[in-house]
């Protein structure tokens, strides 16, 4: 048997590369997704780039083209919505394991990714705060000690940088969330599993208001 690696592979590699194109606005909603194009860009052959379409696709990302082949799919306020319902359902449970079980390692190591976050939002860096932003959430599912955790909101994470691209891209200024991070991290590090429940529940809910009527008014302009 091969040895196993934390790297993630070739097709999540590239993946990753199409969805911070389409975050980053360069794919906008109803542009056509062209395989070999893509294949050409990342330097790579067309199977990754075919199998990595598969699975954006069937993480809402992407939709299929009248005839044949892929289209960004354009974003949906109630879909956005629903996925941030059952984000804030199962983190807020993450979060209380995290505080339960990680508070030590979450006072640790927490710390830097507040500071990545916070110098994401000084840089004006959208793709760093998307960046930044998923790898503390991550790190809470980590923390919980649930296994069960991290594969069942891939998904919705997918998701998210997809919306958080499209929202933010446009502001000015990116959305400065981690002054909610650094309340979420203190409960956790301090072991209050029923505040850092409350504050995740509460941070996701609000990122909910926030990107649904962002969509809502994009949407409404002609």
């Amino acid at each position: 048997m091969k040895p196993l690696t934390t790297q993630p592979n070739l097709v999540e590699q590239v993946r990753d590369a199409i969805l911070e194109e389409i975050a980053a606005g360069h794919f906008a909603p109803g542009d056509r997704i062209i395989q070999e194009q893509l294949a050409q860009a990342l330097g790579v052959s067309r199977q990754p780039v075919q199998q990595a379409l598969v699975l954006l696709r069937n993480q809402g990302v992407l939709h299929d083209a009248p005839g044949r082949g892929l289209l960004v799919a354009p974003l949906d306020p109630n879909h956005v919505q629903h996925m941030y319902d059952i984000r804030a359902a199962i983190e807020g449970l993450a979060a209380r394991r995290a505080a339960e079980l990680g508070a030590e390692r979450a006072a640790k190591a927490g710390p830097a990714l507040i500071e990545a976050g916070r110098k994401a939002v000084a840089a004006g860096s959208v793709a760093k705060l998307i960046a930044a932003d998923m790898k503390f959430h991550e790190f809470i599912y980590g923390l919980s000690g649930n296994p069960l955790i991290a594969p069942a909101l891939e998904t919705h994470l997918t998701y998210t940088q997809r919306v958080m691209g499209e929202v933010l891209i446009r502001d000015e200024k990116p959305r400065d969330i981690w002054d909610q991070h650094a309340e979420i991290l203190d409960a956790i590090a301090t072991g209050n599993g029923d505040r850092a429940e409350a504050l995740v529940r509460g941070h996701l809910l609000q990122a909910a208001q926030f990107m649904v009527n962002r969509v809502r008014a994009k949407t409404a302009t002609p």
